[in-house]
């Protein structure tokens, strides 16, 4: 791995830690769960209750890499990790549209600017994550292919 590479996920490790310890602390003493984190959507935590879990996660699965000293496992890991969170997130946002509680008002993000109207923001939402699903699907089997050597 080059220099840079480690560089990369170290510091990315490091920012993992650093979201899950701040998750942990809104959470439990602030009991702001739910709260918004946008900086920590670089490791698909959207709320600090996220952040908890996916901060420990890719911290522990960046020392994991480090240890194999493979930047292709990191990029793999990277595209699996984003496959499912974008199902994830197909799949929650198509259950808002057809939802009768309201957990994500329109006025709360940016594309409200654009699309004026609840329904049509949650299924902009759904089908973004619908093509980010597509994404992660080819960068999954491509850098697959690369971590076990089939592409030089």
């Amino acid at each position: 791995m080059e220099p840079w590479q480690r560089i990369v996920i170290i510091s990315y490790s490091v920012f993992s830690l650093f979201g899950a310890v701040l998750g942990y602390y809104q959470c439990k003493f602030k009991k702001n769960s739910l709260g918004g984190n946008f900086i920590f959507n670089l490791i698909g935590a959207f709320v600090w209750a996220d952040n908890v879990v996916f901060g420990t996660f890719w911290f522990l699965g960046s020392l994991v890499i480090l240890y194999f000293n493979n930047w292709n496992l990191f990029l793999f890991a990277q595209s699996l990790f984003w496959l499912v969170r974008s199902v994830g997130e197909t799949i929650y946002w198509f259950n808002q549209q057809f939802s009768t509680i309201n957990r994500n008002p329109a006025k709360n993000y940016w594309i409200t600017k654009i699309f004026h109207d609840e329904y049509t923001v949650w299924f902009v939402h759904q089908i973004m994550w619908q093509c980010l699903t597509v994404v992660f699907i080819i960068l999954s089997l491509y850098f697959g292919r690369l971590f076990f050597g089939g592409v030089k």
